[in-house]
């Protein structure tokens, strides 16, 4: 397909850019090249039109069907995939990323809205609650109560530069919220701004298809932190989901709490997921988990919010063995691509900082980097417990592949650690039964500090099921209560509702006396899928 290099608003090309307007161009990572076409930034009448059409698609989705909003998802994965080879090809030129890696993440796409449309049809998340009225209770009568979820109003979601598919302008953030009944606006990500384009024209063709109102859907594009702050900013808008780094997280979370009326910002942000060895472990497998380490490590050359970026273990022979061991893999590591220069730029620096601080000592790849190529060399730090405990630098993520492996000198060091954690995604534990028992007291402690434990494995790779929690407490989300990734994102962009004695005939379907639709519903404190009696 052209690329137009405009942003899509309600549904249409925004046509001939303003002549001040700012452009840019997307970059290819792997070549060092410009790519085309211009691409023009998002112009504030362009906001305005955006968020009116937006405000009007909200009202009329209020009345579409469950089964509408279904078909529409369904419709959006189909269409991505529409496009065949060409969607991936740009996909992969503005990113650096393999063709392999980029055709699984289009099918987690198709699968995430898959999964909401089953998850639309059956309806159980809507929390449909009941009390009915009781004129007999004294000293006073009860009245009926029913209550369930409504969608939230326009969301504004922003594309991540890690995952130009699964986590962008089609991804799980747009997918739940359209799956919740609401509006979406993306602002794209600077960095992938034609694989943006051709998606949000797949949920363009989606929405004509399914008979949606063209403001179900908008593409902002640009590369200005003002931009993104408008948006945030802008009156219309009722919620956010955003995935990337802690500090443009924070700037959008700061915007977003000092508006006249606030508004929730759901932002996946930075966690360096410790991984905890204990000796069983190291006694039994020290080759398997070094090997498992730098492979997770160098996993998609580190872009991953789950990058395990801290290991801990109790120093002794073995300790020292399987440190020796990861040293000797990460110096045969090979370099490779990242996402685009500034990232690059960010983790030599962060490698720059460590390497700083006493008491630390840095292995690289032995294999030369190509700077043309923006390739980065994979690198394993080495310090202990006192160093970690005395620089709270080292405790921060270094995006990219990089880990710091760290010796504690007793149990209670090694714990002291542990209760020193910020806020992470997850946490792994490596052990055996015994180790389990012997350090019974880690795994509460990190209980408080993750969304996510592992044990014997690994963090990255995020399954998306029901099960799934993709959250942490702060700095990893700005809330701690919900998840990016699986079925229980959609609650993000719904809030409760109750209606006290209302008629049977002006209720919605899911809390009338009938249960058109089937679904569980709790009656009088029963989950039921009886009518009312």
């Amino acid at each position: 397909m052209e690329l137009h290099g405009t942003s899509i608003i309600g549904g249409k090309p925004s046509g001939a850019a303003n002549k001040d307007a700012v452009t840019f161009r997307a970059f290819n990572p792997a070549l060092g090249q410009e790519l085309e076409p211009l691409f023009f930034e998002a112009s504030d009448s362009e906001i305005e039109r955006a968020f009116s059409l937006a405000d009007a698609a909200a009202l009329e989705l209020r009345r579409r069907s469950p089964e509408d909003i279904a078909v529409f998802l369904e419709n959006i994965g189909e269409q991505i995939v529409a496009p065949g080879e060409q969607l991936l090809e740009r996909a992969s030129a503005e990113s650096g990323l393999p063709l392999k890696r980029l055709t699984g993440e289009r099918g987690r796409t198709v699968d995430q809205l898959r999964m909401f449309a089953r998850i639309v049809r059956e309806g159980c998340w809507l929390e449909a609650t009941i009390d009915l009225a009781d004129a007999e209770r004294k000293p006073l009568p009860k009245p009926d109560l029913r209550r369930m979820l409504i969608p939230i109003g326009p969301v504004v979601v922003f594309g991540a530069s890690n995952f130009p598919l699964a986590f962008s302008v089609a991804g799980g953030d747009t997918a739940s919220a359209l799956a919740a009944g609401n509006p979406v606006i993306v602002k794209a990500h600077p960095a992938h701004p034609g694989t943006s384009e051709m998606v949000a024209s797949a949920i363009v063709h989606a929405a004509e298809k399914s008979g949606m109102p063209g403001g179900v859907f908008s593409l902002l594009q640009g590369t200005s932190h003002e931009l993104s702050l408008k948006v945030v900013q802008h009156p219309s808008a009722c919620a956010v989901g955003f995935t990337g780094s802690l500090r443009g997280g924070r700037a959008i979370f700061d915007a977003a709490v000092q508006r006249p009326n606030p508004i929730p910002v759901y932002a996946e942000m930075g966690s360096v997921n410790p991984v905890f060895v204990l000796p069983g472990a190291l006694r039994e497998r020290a080759e398997a988990f070094a090997v498992g380490l730098q492979q997770s490590v160098t996993l998609g050359v580190g872009q991953f919010c789950t990058c395990p970026g801290i290991v801990v273990g109790l120093a002794g022979s073995e300790m020292d063995q399987f440190i020796d061991r990861t040293e000797e893999l990460f110096a045969t590591s090979t370099p490779a691509t990242m996402l685009h220069p500034g990232i690059l730029r960010s983790y030599q620096d962060g490698l720059r900082r460590l390497q700083q601080v006493e008491g630390i000592r840095m292995r690289r790849s032995a294999v030369s980097a190509e700077q043309q190529k923006t390739e980065a060399q994979p690198a394993v730090l080495i310090t202990n417990a006192r160093t970690l405990l005395s620089c709270e630098e080292l405790s921060e993520e270094v995006f990219g592949p990089s880990t710091v492996v760290v010796s504690a000198a007793s149990k209670d060091e090694l714990m002291k650690v542990a209760r020193g954690l910020r806020g992470h995604l997850t946490a792994t534990i490596h052990g055996t039964n015994d180790d389990l028992n012997e350090f019974a007291e880690l795994i509460g402690v990190l209980q408080t500090r993750v969304g996510r434990l592992v044990f014997n494995g690994f963090p990255t790779g995020v399954e998306v099921c029901a099960a799934m929690h993709h959250g942490g407490p702060y700095p990893a989300t700005t809330d701690a209560h919900w998840t990016s990734v699986g079925a229980f994102a959609i609650k993000r962009f719904a809030r409760p509702i109750c209606f006290q004695n209302f008629p049977e005939s002006v209720l919605p379907l899911e809390l009338q006396d009938k249960n058109h639709r089937n679904i569980w519903r709790m009656v009088d404190d029963q989950l039921t899928k009886d009518d009312c009696q």
